[in-house]
Formats: structure tokens, C-alpha cells, sequence
């Protein structure tokens, strides 16, 4: 185990609190997909989310505009979330390297790891987080995850803030 394999709450957290907008690389139109549940769910906490998808560009994915590459995003993001096999990052971290304003982090979901590829992004400047799932993290953090009966590893004795909606927690700063 290395330094990739330990993130603390604090530092998720901060992450997740620190960034407005995120390209989900490998995003799915098909409402069953982990990626478009986590592109909803984002969505959802408030995030801007730009889909990554070629055959679905052009068209809406979680109410947010597709885009076929990360060279297409009319912008900068401050994050880029990584779904698709891990047999493609090398050419990931190469289209990474190519966007004119670099993202502040670059995330790999669950199963998903690569030390050159992470090193090469940290060399950058890039924060990498590896085989974590955002959703997961979010919901794991404001302790909605605890509601589906998953032990969230945090003890407080503080009251979670609600936002506007049915059971909807925030991580103590609104991004709607």
C-alpha cells in the first residue's frame, strides 16, 4: 500500500467542497450505468457536470450537455472523473496533458488505478485520487450513505445540514 491508497476524510472532503465543475469521462446515457447515476447524483449536489461521451455527444446525459472529448469542453473544469477501463488511461493522460487550462484533480473511479499514470499527472500538478467513486465519497461524507445501512466511518455528534429536497444532505457548503 502507498500514499495513493490512503486518502483521510479531511482531504476528500476539501476536494469535494473546492471543485464546481466536473467532466465525467466514459458517462453513459443508459439510466442503469454507475456513470450516469454518479453524473445525476452530482448534478444533483450542485455540481456543473460536463458528460464525456463520443456516441452520446451533442445530446443530454443527466440534463447536461455531452461532449465527445475532453478537447471539446466549451471550458476549463476543476475536476475530470475517470470511467471508462484501465487499458485507456495512458491515452486519458495524454488528452489530460493536451487541454489548455489543466483540471485541479484528476479521479479514477473504483477498480481503477495506475501509479505511472498518477505520477505523471501529480508531475503536472494535478491531484489524482484513485479507485474511489465521488458519489460514494459525497454520500459517505454528509451520511446519506448511511441510510442504505453502509457503516460511513465518521462519528459526529453533529446534526447534518439539510438542502432543499427529500432527505438532500450537504457537506456544510451549498453548491446549488
Amino acid at each position: 500500500m502507498n500514499d495513493r491508497d490512503r486518502y483521510s476524510d479531511q482531504e476528500i472532503r476539501d476536494i469535494l467542497l473546492s471543485v464546481r465543475s466536473i467532466a465525467i469521462v466514459g458517462a453513459s446515457a443508459n439510466k442503469v450505468r454507475p456513470s450516469y447515476f454518479v453524473a445525476t447524483y452530482m448534478v444533483a449536489k450542485g455540481y456543473d457536470v460536463a458528460p464525456i461521451n463520443p456516441g452520446s455527444a451533442g445530446t443530454e446525459i443527466a440534463d447536461s450537455m455531452t461532449y465527445a472529448s475532453l478537447a471539446d469542453l466549451p471550458g476549463p473544469v476543476d475536476m475530470v472523473d475517470y470511467f471508462r477501463k484501465p487499458e485507456f488511461l495512458p491515452n486519458f493522460a495524454a488528452e489530460i496533458m493536451h487541454m489548455p487550462e489543466l483540471p485541479r484533480i484528476v479521479w479514477m473511479q473504483l477498480g481503477i488505478r495506475d501509479e505511472a499514470v498518477a505520477s505523471a499527472l501529480e508531475m503536472a500538478g494535478i491531484k489524482v485520487i484513485q479507485n474511489r467513486c465521488p458519489k460514494i465519497e459525497y454520500a459517505r461524507l454528509c451520511g446519506e450513505i448511511g441510510w442504505c445501512g453502509f457503516n460511513r466511518r465518521v462519528i459526529s455528534s453533529k446534526k447534518p445540514k439539510l438542502k432543499s429536497g427529500y432527505q438532500h444532505f450537504s457537506l456544510g457548503e451549498d453548491h446549488a
